[in-house]
């Protein structure tokens, strides 16, 4: 591995070569949990200040009507991609009267599935499809599972890089398909060494016991409202939180070799009905309880730590798109909301992915088998369960197994030249910098973000409840003594405006049943 990736890098650190990467764009998508005063999860409707949830490109929501999801266009920096991201809290706290952005991953008090409202999209077919979509997974999962929050990273690179890093390997495909390959070429490399973003970023190490829904726990009590991991580091990524592992009971196994057998096993994972879902029901007295009675009842609802993505064109399906024009740019799903951060994350949290991503990108990435993805999943659940214990083993492909700790330092040791890369121009060498944190926080377990939540709970004698919300109220304050440039409220009124104008819009120009528009989507 290391001998094809030092070869890539001293490729780029050609001077002629080096400007390929310059073009590389990221975007943020952060959730949020509204917050009710007394504690609990938001009950009123997404703001109509706020716009469309439906066809606001930068303000929604997620699962819940009371969850929002600000979304960033593709930048050219960290910095940027944090200066919308800023922007947008600010509005949005402008139109929420009383209630909080709730700041951690794990959720606010929660009083059972009924106190979580499912978001709603309008009268349109198309929005009414998003709500059915949300039943149907209230239905298999539960709603208190959907209202984990997190912070999804988008990275793309551009043709230039794609053209130049093609000739270097001598490929004769065509580039959209060298291009496809060689992102899931990545996926499968971050899926492999992605447990090391939950050691570095894990940010959930408590839950309040309301999450729990009185079931029971292997947890330790932190004391009669929550539970913690002593060495946890991401309980949002591990069985206590969001998982979906119905395929593979089911014997249908995503697989991330190429692109075509994605689609083929995402494709049967949406058409195969299982009979679990089929006792559901799909229209029961007239109601939707769930789009289908399949394993998936679209794509997006399989769960993984990153998705290849190609933006729909209308209501085009994912796959759809995938196949007709390839991976334009990767999603990584696996970062926690870091409470610590007003924004949920960081500047130099977003260098150390950059670099993490172009590691993943740039070194030699073998196809997955059965074994190996087991080897994956129980390494990405030991290190969210107990990632801080230092005696902590992982698995390895045809390897010994190694304490998580060693390989950890094995591989941020291959950052290094790709950081230099990325510093060349930079004054201030922020991606160097960035990575010489991490191993600050490899070397003293006590730095990362879960260990600093536990340290702050203990100290200000606070669980889990009272902590974030103390934390949440001084975000807010953050925001609120910076108001926004009257250009930015502008720019999100006018936002708001067109996105009310285009759900209408929708609404106006269906012409179809419910029922034979979802026929012809699925068909």
């Amino acid at each position: 591995m290391q001998h094809i990736l030092d070869q890539r890098v001293a490729w780029l650190l050609n001077a002629d070569q080096r400007s390929v990467l310059d073009g590389r764009l990221l975007g943020l998508e952060r959730e949020a949990l509204r917050m009710a005063p007394e504690g609990s999860i938001a009950q009123n409707p997404h703001p109509v200040a706020l716009g469309s949830a439906l066809t606001h490109p930068y303000i929604t929501t997620d699962y819940s009507e009371a969850l929002l999801e600000f979304i960033t266009p593709p930048l050219p920096s960290a910095d940027q991609a944090l200066r919308f991201l800023d922007d947008c809290h600010r509005f949005v706290y402008r139109f929420i009267g009383d209630e909080l952005l709730w700041a951690a991953s794990m959720p606010c008090i929660l009083a059972g599935e009924a106190s979580i409202p499912i978001a709603e999209y309008g009268r349109s077919n198309l929005g009414f499809m998003k709500h059915v979509y949300r039943r149907g997974l209230a239905w298999r999962y539960g709603r208190i599972m959907q209202v984990i929050a997190g912070i999804h990273f988008n990275f793309s690179l551009p043709d230039e890089f794609w053209m130049a890093f093609r000739d270097q390997e001598g490929d004769r495909r065509s580039l959209a398909d060298f291009r496809s390959e060689s992102y899931f070429g990545l996926i499968r490399n971050l899926q492999r060494f992605g447990w090391l973003i939950l050691y570095l970023f894990g940010a959930s190490p408590a839950v309040c016991k309301s999450f729990l829904d009185g079931k029971s726990t292997t947890l330790p009590a932190f004391d009669e409202h929550t539970c913690y991991g002593p060495y946890a580091t991401s309980l949002r990524m591990s069985n206590i939180g969001y998982t979906n592992r119905t395929e593979k009971k089911s014997g249908v196994n995503v697989c991330y070799n190429s692109l075509a057998e994605y689609i083929a096993s995402l494709t049967q994972a949406t058409a195969t009905p299982w009979p679990p879902y089929e006792k559901i029901g799909v229209k029961v007295d007239g109601e939707y309880r769930q789009l289908n009675a399949n394993i998936l009842q679209i794509e997006n609802e399989y769960y993984t730590s990153m998705r290849p993505k190609q933006p729909p064109r209308g209501n085009e399906k994912p796959t759809l798109a995938l196949g007709r024009r390839g991976v334009q740019y990767v999603e990584l799903r696996s970062v926690d909301l870091n409470p610590l951060d007003p924004l949920g994350v960081n500047e130099s949290q977003l260098h150390f992915l950059e670099a993490f991503l172009l590691f993943c990108l740039l070194s030699e990435s073998l196809p997955l088998d059965g074994e190996e993805r087991r080897m994956i999943d129980d390494n990405q659940m030991a290190v969210a369960l107990n990632g801080r214990d230092p005696t902590l083993v992982l698995q390895r492909r045809r390897l010994p197994s190694l304490p998580m700790r060693d390989w950890a330092n094995e591989i941020l040791g291959l950052l290094q030249p790709i950081c230099e890369l990325l510093d060349l121009g930079e004054m201030d060498r922020p991606y160097t910098v960035a990575l010489a944190k991490q191993q600050e926080a490899l070397a003293n377990p006590n730095r990362t973000p879960s260990a600093r939540i536990l340290a702050e709970m203990r100290a200000s004698g606070e669980n889990f409840f009272r902590c974030a919300r103390r934390i949440s109220e001084q975000h807010r304050r953050y925001f609120e003594d910076r108001p926004l440039a009257e250009e930015q409220v502008r720019f999100f009124t006018e936002a708001a405006e067109r996105s009310l104008r285009a759900q209408q819009d929708i609404e106006a120009a269906d012409d179809v049943p419910f029922d034979e528009f979802l026929r012809r989507y699925f068909a």
